[in-house]
């Protein structure tokens, strides 16, 4: 086989609550993916060495060197099978990068896929997950996709189910975050303010909208504890979320550590229309429309 091509979506998180921060630098979490239907690929195509060429909107922002991610994944897995192997990584970019819908992960899960088919490798999806989960706290849930909670750092996965499709849209901003410095805010503001940070809890309410597929509930109990931080970098997010509310949507929230800002719609018809009122008013300069939960990384 000289070439594999997979596709791998972005994510939402519905929930995502951030526990005390640990002696080893990671905060313990509470934190529900949910995969949407916005798409990067990973081709892999035969090759001496392991390399990576980047296209789309965010090329110009995505590492070419041993600071990229799938770049790393593809190295993990050699290493896992114990030979040298290469492979030419082709990403087609559609994710935001630094975004907060996990970009860097979701190509990490492609390469993993990609080249464990390119190769021959035959390894179990189980063996993915390991290697996933050593590479980052969002590879994991890349490689699984559908509603799930992730426990830990995000890397202890448990499925959760959906009673049906959830609309949403899009926000996607000018520059990315840095997930680092976000949860760094976080913490100074928790000092600052000098509240005790409890242990963090799955919501009741919110597992219950997922599973019954209620958009009005799940709206309602959208939570991301990163969005104060995501805001005090970024004070214009505000407005944007704001605008969205405005316009209708069921909920609005910064997803992951951001910069991008998700609404929630009613269906696909409100979903189209609020992408278009958020770019009309200018309170957004690219929306995308989306549904969920899809399918993990999937060979095409």
């Amino acid at each position: 086989m000289s070439s594999v091509t997979v596709r791998v979506p972005a994510k939402v998180n519905v929930q995502l609550s951030v526990g005390p921060l640990r002696e080893d630098g990671y905060h313990d979490l509470v934190n529900v993916f949910h995969a949407v239907s916005i798409f990067d690929e990973v081709v892999a195509k035969e090759a001496e060495s392991i390399t990576v060429t980047v296209n789309g909107r965010w090329s110009d922002q995505v590492p070419l060197d041993d600071d990229n991610l799938a770049i790393r994944a593809a190295r993990a897995l050699a290493k896992h099978a114990g030979r040298s192997y290469g492979a030419d990584l082709i990403i087609q970019k559609a994710i935001p990068v630094a975004g907060g819908m996990a970009g860097g992960s979701a190509d990490a899960a492609g390469a993993l896929v990609a080249c464990n088919e390119l190769w021959g490798l035959g390894l179990p999806f189980e063996d993915l997950m390991e290697i996933a989960g050593d590479l980052g706290s969002d590879v994991p849930f890349s490689l699984l996709g559908g509603t799930a909670v992730g426990t830990g750092r995000g890397e202890q996965l448990s499925e959760l189910p959906t009673g049906g499709t959830f609309h949403w849209v899009f926000a996607l901003a000018d520059g990315g975050l840095s997930t680092a410095k976000v949860y760094a805010e976080c913490d100074r503001q928790r000092e600052v303010s000098g509240a005790r940070v409890s242990w963090p809890e799955l919501s009741a309410p919110l597992i219950e909208a997922l599973g019954t597929g209620d958009a009005y509930a799940l709206g309602a109990h959208l939570s991301n504890d990163l969005q104060a931080a995501a805001l005090a970098l970024r004070p214009e997010l505000a407005a944007t979320l704001d605008s969205g509310r405005q316009h209708g949507a069921l909920g609005a929230i910064v997803s992951g550590s951001g910069p991008t800002c998700a609404f929630l719609a009613i269906d696909a018809t409100h979903a189209r229309d609020l992408a278009d009122s958020l770019t009309a008013t200018g309170a957004a300069t690219t929306t995308v429309a989306a549904h969920g939960p899809v399918t993990g990384a999937t060979l095409l």
